[in-house]
């Protein structure tokens, strides 16, 4: 981990500490800008918070991935010593990820809730269960992307435009309570929608209807984690160490 975070952050200014930084500002300036053309609030809800809340949480799965791609390749000469395993480079880049998400939404809670702009959690045993379990599957389609980047070039150019079409079923911008049954039930069905609307839950408490089901991350992350386990022996076979 410090030698990722050296060779990403270098030892100049802050650091490592932009980790927290880059989370920090998308949240902070897509809800300045929602607050401004939307008004301060939005269903009853601080229009900043409510947009703070779900953007950091995809922040961590945009990095999450983007960092996953090509992970082997870059870090192959490491192979050399015999108890570094590949799955090492994807668990390091996501724990610095996941330290660096939960280390802004700390900051700009603390920040939002001394002005005002956002309760003390309702039930904060709820809130990071949801961050968990949102995390977890972050970190699962991570486990699938790393290996898939090194088989095909193609899933390198494909990452970024995935990463904006997910947004729709991400829970970013809405609450399930805000859709028709008929849409919230598929919605339902990300894993994604399920985690947001947990931390949603565990931060404004009665103020919000959530709908959720714990299961469905869960489930679909263990999938996946079998899955991305499976590709990542098969990798390993064909990967030349420098």
């Amino acid at each position: 981990m410090i030698r990722e975070l050296t060779t990403r952050f270098g030892r100049e200014n802050i650091g490592f500490l932009w980790i927290m930084v880059e989370p920090l500002l998308f949240a902070g300036l897509v809800g300045l800008m929602w607050s401004l053309t939307k008004g301060p609030t939005q269903h009853g809800l601080g229009i900043i918070a409510f947009v703070a809340t779900g953007y950091i949480p995809i922040t961590l799965f945009r990095h999450g991935v983007s960092r996953s791609v090509a992970a082997f390749t870059a870090n192959s000469s490491l192979l050399y010593h015999r108890q570094v395993k590949i799955v090492d480079f994807i668990l390091v880049r996501f724990i610095i990820e996941i330290l660096g998400g939960m280390m802004a939404y700390l900051f700009i809670g603390i920040v939002l809730v001394i002005m005002k702009e956002m309760p003390v959690p309702s039930d904060i045993g709820l809130f990071i269960a949801g961050w968990f379990l949102y995390a977890l599957f972050c970190f699962s389609l991570c486990l699938v992307i790393a290996p898939l980047s090194e088989v095909s070039e193609v899933m390198e150019k494909f990452i970024p435009v995935t990463t904006y079409v997910m947004i729709p079923f991400s829970g970013l911008f809405y609450m399930l309570s805000w859709m028709t049954p008929e849409v919230r039930e598929y919605l339902l069905l990300s894993p994604f929608v399920n985690g947001m609307e947990m931390m949603r839950k565990g931060i404004w408490g009665d103020q919000v209807t959530a709908y959720y089901n714990i299961w469905n991350p869960i489930v679909c992350s263990l999938v996946a984690i079998m899955i991305g386990l499976i590709l990542c022996r098969r990798v390993r076979r064909t990967l030349a160490v420098e």
